[in-house]
């Protein structure tokens, strides 16, 4: 199956949706924050099957000259993922045409495809950047023993390949990294927006040209059901409380602002617009770009 690939301007910057496929998990763990009975009769009332779809949806931006990834999905850990490197290419761009590799957090789905399967940077003329405590702590082998102890999120063995996950595709990257360590500019047209709870330093982005301004909350949200119910934590929040802040946040300045959205886990082409509904928010996916 051919990965969507989507191509829009904010702007005077281009951007291109580069999928690396997809993956499903357990309802318990993507609305973990649900009570059971009212969480099956939500998903049994809007066809969500029990293990949920999600998107690995990592965006290609071209400005100032550059050509900028964020994310790069999960590589190939299920069947189903590692497919960047066919999206780039079928998007017309091979591994070395990327100048920077933005890395919104370390957990596995965002990192998989940071090195080739030989262990090296898949994109050999890239630098990569990420907030600097976010890669201290994923780097740090006090946390990672924690992990594989199954004693930060209480996902047993999935907790132990996180740490898997981080070592592979942390460490090999070290030599070409820049650390950031505020929100501002990072590269023109995008600014780094601190998002912490589902991780410490969780990185949301925002990319600006002109009067058009794209919001990238990345996992703020995973699925359109957490905007209408934001206290449906996932069990992949580290800080449930700060990540439901967090949420709370951006969605509120989101649909405030009128924003142009694109999340990472919703539907391709995950762009759209939140809308104030209730207690909470709706998706609105946006058909015109």
């Amino acid at each position: 199956m051919t990965e969507p690939i989507h191509r829009f301007t904010v702007g005077s910057i281009t951007c291109t949706l580069v999928s690396d496929g997809g993956a499903a998990y357990p309802a318990a763990w993507v609305f973990a924050g649900a009570p059971d009975a009212e969480r099956e009769r939500e998903l049994a009332g809007r066809g969500i099957p029990a293990d949920v779809p999600s998107r690995l949806n990592c965006l290609l931006i071209e400005t100032g000259g550059q050509r900028i990834l964020v994310d790069t999905g999960m590589g190939g850990f299920v069947p189903t993922t590692g497919k960047l490197p066919e999206s780039l290419r079928a998007a017309g761009y091979g591994p070395g045409d990327i100048d920077t590799v933005i890395i919104s957090h370390g957990h596995p789905d965002h990192i998989g495809g940071n090195v080739d399967a030989a262990g090296r940077p898949a994109f050999p003329n890239a630098r990569y950047v990420m907030w600097e405590d976010e890669w201290r702590f994923w780097t740090d082998e006090t946390v990672l023993a924690r992990l594989e102890a199954g004693s930060i999120y209480g996902l047993g063995p999935l907790e132990s390949q996180m740490a898997d996950f981080a070592r592979r595709h942390l460490g090999p990257i070290a030599g070409r990294l820049d650390l950031i360590n505020r929100a501002g500019e990072i590269a023109p047209g995008i600014e780094a927006i601190p998002a912490p709870g589902h991780t410490p330093h969780h990185l949301a982005l925002a990319i600006s040209s002109g009067d058009e301004r794209l919001l990238l909350p990345v996992d703020v949200a995973l699925n359109p059901l957490h905007l209408e119910r934001p206290t449906w934590w996932p069990a992949f929040d580290q800080d449930r409380e700060q990540a439901l802040a967090t949420r709370r946040r951006i969605l509120a300045e989101a649909a405030a602002d009128d924003a142009l959205v694109f999340f990472y886990h919703f539907p391709a082409p995950a762009l759209g617009r939140v809308i104030a509904h209730g207690d909470g928010w709706r998706w609105e996916p946006d058909t015109t770009r």
